[in-house]
């Protein structure tokens, strides 16, 4: 079981996200386990403050180095295994992909930290934060979205959190990619409007097992590699 801890001032985002869907599902068998975290928990002063101006001058806020050290360091306390790794999310950060969720997939617990205003104080990224990550080239209002999306696709790679394990043995590649080919359903003809047809590409009703595993070798695309 891999467990994700997640460092946030807005732990209520993640309520409905984490009861529903296959990560509901995993969450409740136990295949995976996620804890979030208030950041304001560890905050000093009346108001609970997290961020502060930044040296130099400048637009908008910095959230503080003090808060976020002292959750990583209560998490790490707590945890069961040493074997942790603190993922920081910024546009500045290494390109999340297929590849690397997989390595991280290993891993025993994931400490996920969600930035928030102009960004984080530096010294996070240099002394606390194992990975800077980013999961694109835009800039998003905090972390709490790139969180969803790294627990999501590092919680499918688990065996059993997408139902059959035989799925993962067929997508995942050699180099840790995944593969991703068209796929269709019900029904073979879909008419939008008269006189328009959508087909099925008919190697796929054939029955052929070998040509259609041809066509989906010729379709394939591997993602993250």
């Amino acid at each position: 079981m891999i467990e994700f801890d997640i460092i946030t001032i807005f732990p209520e985002i993640f309520k409905t996200y984490l009861s529903v869907g296959l990560i509901g599902k995993a969450i409740d068998k136990k295949l995976i386990k996620v804890n979030v975290h208030n950041l304001r928990d560890w905050t000093s002063d009346k108001r609970k403050t997290v961020d502060d101006r930044p040296f130099g001058g400048g637009f908008g806020m910095v959230m503080k180095i003090e808060p976020i050290y002292k959750a990583v360091s209560w998490i790490k306390k707590h945890s069961k295994t040493k074997k942790t790794k603190v993922l920081l999310f910024s546009p500045r950060g290494k390109k999340f992909n297929q590849k690397l969720a997989s390595r991280l997939a290993k891993e025993k617990k994931l400490i996920l930290i969600c930035g928030r205003y102009e960004g984080v104080d530096e010294r996070v990224a240099k002394y606390i934060a194992d990975i800077e990550l980013s999961i694109g080239d835009y800039v998003l209002m905090g972390g709490e979205l790139p969180a969803m999306v790294v627990l999501e696709t590092i919680a499918r790679l688990i065996p059993g959190v997408l139902g059959k394990k035989e799925l993962l043995k067929e997508r995942v590649t050699k180099d840790k990619g995944f593969i991703e080919y068209p796929q269709y359903t019900r029904p073979e003809i879909f008419e939008p409007e008269k006189g328009v047809k959508w087909r099925v590409p008919k190697v796929l009703l054939s029955g052929n097992h070998k040509k259609i595993e041809e066509w989906r070798e010729k379709h394939k695309k591997i993602i993250g590699c």
